[in-house]
């Protein structure tokens, strides 16, 4: 469970399902569903089918992407929090799906 404090961010599910929680309400949808989570609004989401799933996710702006960027150039070592927090997000606890 984890918010983003500068971005809003959109999951596209491309292939599989999806179950997403964003602030109180849960939903599930296969390929074409469209999940809006708005900035500082608590959020999380696994892939609840029983195959592997592919989901595009946008952040607008994209500050919160930055994150992910620098996740696939430099793996994390050292203070995992703190490069969260530099990219705007906000780590609330573990996935309650």
């Amino acid at each position: 469970m984890h918010l983003h404090h500068d971005s809003d961010e959109i999951a596209w599910v491309l292939e599989g399902e999806f179950t997403f929680e964003i602030g109180e309400k849960v939903t599930t949808g296969g390929p074409g569903t469209c999940a809006f989570l708005p900035r500082n609004v608590p959020h999380a989401w696994k892939n609840s089918g029983d195959q592997p799933g592919r989901v595009v996710f946008l952040y607008t702006p994209a500050g919160a992407g930055r994150f992910v960027e620098e996740m696939l150039e430099r793996p994390p070592e050292g203070d995992l929090k703190k490069r969260l927090e530099e990219s705007g997000w906000e780590v609330l606890g573990s996935n309650p799906l």
